[in-house]
């Protein structure tokens, strides 16, 4: 199972730790790793915490 570089690299890019896009999340980091991992997907709740917070399309958790 492939990383989502995709989510790793918008993190990265906007400046984000794990730990502080997962505090802003409201989700543990643990958590956030596991979905940067590809080794969970997101409930939509989620997904569209974490694409409001890095503005991306909340779909995209879906199509990998």
């Amino acid at each position: 199972m492939a990383l989502r570089q995709w989510l790793i690299d918008k993190r990265l890019d906007e400046g984000y730790t794990q730990a502080t896009l997962a505090k802003e999340a409201d989700i543990g980091r643990s958590y956030y790793s596991l979905i940067e991992n590809n080794k969970r997907t997101p409930r939509p709740k989620v997904s569209k915490k974490i694409a409001s917070i890095l503005t991306l399309d909340w779909t995209l958790f879906y199509r990998d």
